[in-house]
């Protein structure tokens, strides 16, 4: 079984993105991984390249700024790197720039791949999200965070990055059938520094919106404000350990207090259902669970 990994990232120090910690956290169990590192404002390239292992592959890019719907660049971007991997690897395994594996999944990920590897019916692999907010003592409790997604596809050129990079499908809009591996991918994009998470909003959301409409959500304000309401809860369990540096370093006040979230009945209705039987009322689903 041979197994590349792949990213992209552009911008990563201007926005304080964790890409390096997200490529090491899966290189374990990576033969070879493509990087496709578009044309940044700061030192990404040589970020990447400094990770020195010989496993990695640096795909140089140009991002085109001028689709501006639905995030549809970031979807482009995937494919490059996903489409530079050579036809003799099995597997596939996509991280993003603000993503992250622990190092205690990685042998279940690894027994995952080889379980599946001769089930014709698998074109993708799945995994379990946590979502971290504001700080990394708490994770997103709401409905407006994606639980799943599908992070290991089969080397199959058919199989494309969908929408804004969120998940894939197959021949354009085919959802993949896939398999669940008991493992998480820990979401860092929402734990920033408070002028870095701004910085990024006001850039991100231009791949989705007009400046007019971007300037009206986002504002001219030097630093985000996280949103006290948000629903969240105390994350007890532990990091990955290519994260602990960061975690450390970190050098903002987020005053996160789960007793204050405002939900609605509905949303407090779905969460109990969640937590006690498994079942997310009305989810979306970007893929088709095999039974």
């Amino acid at each position: 079984m041979k197994v590349a990994g792949f990213s992209f990232v552009r911008n990563a120090l201007l926005y304080d993105y964790p890409v390096v910690e997200a490529i090491t956290s899966i290189l374990p169990v990576c033969d070879y991984f493509v990087v496709a590192v578009g044309q940044s404002d700061d030192d990404t390239l040589n970020l990447v390249r400094n990770i020195g292992d010989p496993k990695i592959q640096i795909l140089e890019t140009v991002w085109d700024d001028s689709l501006r719907e639905g995030g549809r660049v970031l979807a482009e971007e995937t494919n490059k790197a996903f489409d530079a991997i050579p036809p003799d690897y099995d597997w596939c395994f996509y991280i993003q720039a603000d993503e992250c594996v622990h190092e205690n999944d990685l042998p279940a990920i690894r027994a995952g791949m080889e379980k599946y590897l001769h089930d014709t019916r698998a074109q993708g692999l799945l995994f379990n999200y946590r979502h971290f907010y504001g700080s990394y003592d708490y994770v997103g409790a709401s409905r407006r965070w994606y639980r799943r997604e599908v992070r290991i596809i089969r080397n199959d050129k058919k199989i494309r990055s969908y929408r804004d990079a969120q998940g894939f499908r197959w021949q354009g809009d085919e959802k993949l059938k896939v398999r669940l591996l008991p493992a998480f991918i820990h979401h860092y994009g929402w734990v920033k520094h408070p002028a870095a998470q701004q910085r990024k909003q006001q850039t991100f959301n231009r791949l989705w919106h007009s400046d007019e409409t971007v300037k009206a959500m986002v504002g001219d304000k030097e630093t985000y404000l996280y949103d006290g309401s948000e629903p969240i809860e105390r994350f007890t369990g532990s990091h990955p350990a290519v994260m602990l540096p960061r975690i450390r370093a970190m050098n903002w006040q987020f005053d996160g207090d789960p007793t204050q979230a405002r939900r609605s009945w509905k949303n407090r209705i779905s969460v109990w259902l969640e937590k006690n039987t498994g079942w997310r009322p009305g989810e979306y689903r970007n893929y088709t669970l095999l039974g």
